[in-house]
């Protein structure tokens, strides 16, 4: 068994079929069928029933997913480990922030460390509060940018930045509204302070995004101070009279641990400069 057989057996169960999997494998349908059959042979039973509506995974190839899962992981920290052998002077820092904070926190602080550290090899990751936090604690990431602090063992939580998320409209039309996901605990207080029910409001994951509508279609919305100062100098937007105001407080978690580049204590202090330039708050 090699890990192309077991890369091509998740493949499959992500597209559907074999030939959509060999689409995005780069390989001839016939390549992939090889493989799931010296798979089956190695394993000694059938993965999976092909049927015109695709590739339907037996009882034993459902059982072989995670197996699968972990023989992958396994081979990319042994390359991983290898490649520090091959390379000891080259450092890795591992990432994350909050969908909320990639820009321009997170993807900003990324190009000021490619500046300032060149040789450092940055992964970054963009997903879930739940989901950077696990990775934190299983080593995965060295360092997350969130807006909801958990005290866990073994992990520092220091605020970096703190801002106010205002009640803005558009000058010229105040409809629809707009509500934009700005974290778990922005959310549980927008509830309990906000007139508008969220959930009959345009829903937006992205700032940014939000924003743009905002200015070309109107609308009303929560966004960051340092962002819509300039459209409020202008007139483009109006704060909404009466409106309550939310604190919005940014923080990095990381480990206490030795498995923190050496590099780490400077990365942070280039963190901190990069929140100080409010240039790069436009959106």
């Amino acid at each position: 068994m090699d890990i192309e057989q077991a890369r091509t057996f998740l493949e499959i169960i992500h597209a559907g079929t074999f030939a959509r999997a060999a689409e995005r494998l780069h390989v001839t349908q016939t390549t992939v069928t090889a493989r799931i059959k010296a798979l089956e042979a190695a394993l000694n039973y059938t993965l999976f029933i092909r049927n015109r509506a695709g590739a339907k995974l037996t009882k034993q190839g459902e059982s072989f997913v995670k197996p699968a899962k972990n023989m992958i992981k396994a081979w990319e920290q042994a390359k991983q480990i290898a490649g520090n052998i091959e390379s000891p002077t080259q450092s890795r820092f591992k990432i994350g922030g909050e969908i909320s904070l990639w820009n321009p926190i997170l993807s900003d602080w990324i190009i000021a460390l490619d500046d300032a550290l060149p040789h450092l090899m940055i992964h970054s990751q963009v997903s879930t509060t739940d989901i950077l936090y696990s990775a934190l604690q299983k080593q995965e990431l060295d360092g997350i940018i969130v807006h909801s602090p958990r005290y866990l063992p073994g992990l520092v939580v220091e605020q970096i930045a703190e801002e106010k998320l205002i009640h803005v409209a558009s000058s010229q039309q105040q409809v629809p509204d707009l509500f934009i996901d700005w974290g778990e605990e922005f959310s549980l207080q927008f509830d309990r302070c906000v007139p508008f029910n969220r959930r009959s409001a345009m829903q937006f994951s992205l700032g940014p995004m939000a924003l743009k509508y905002l200015l070309a279609k109107g609308g009303n919305g929560y966004f960051r101070t340092r962002v819509v100062d300039r459209y409020l100098k202008d007139k483009q937007l109006i704060k909404v009279n009466g409106a309550t105001e939310f604190t919005y407080p940014i923080y990095l978690v990381y480990h206490t641990n030795s498995h923190l580049p050496d590099e780490f204590k400077q990365a942070k202090e280039i963190l901190l400069d990069s929140l100080n330039s409010y240039s790069s708050w436009s959106l």
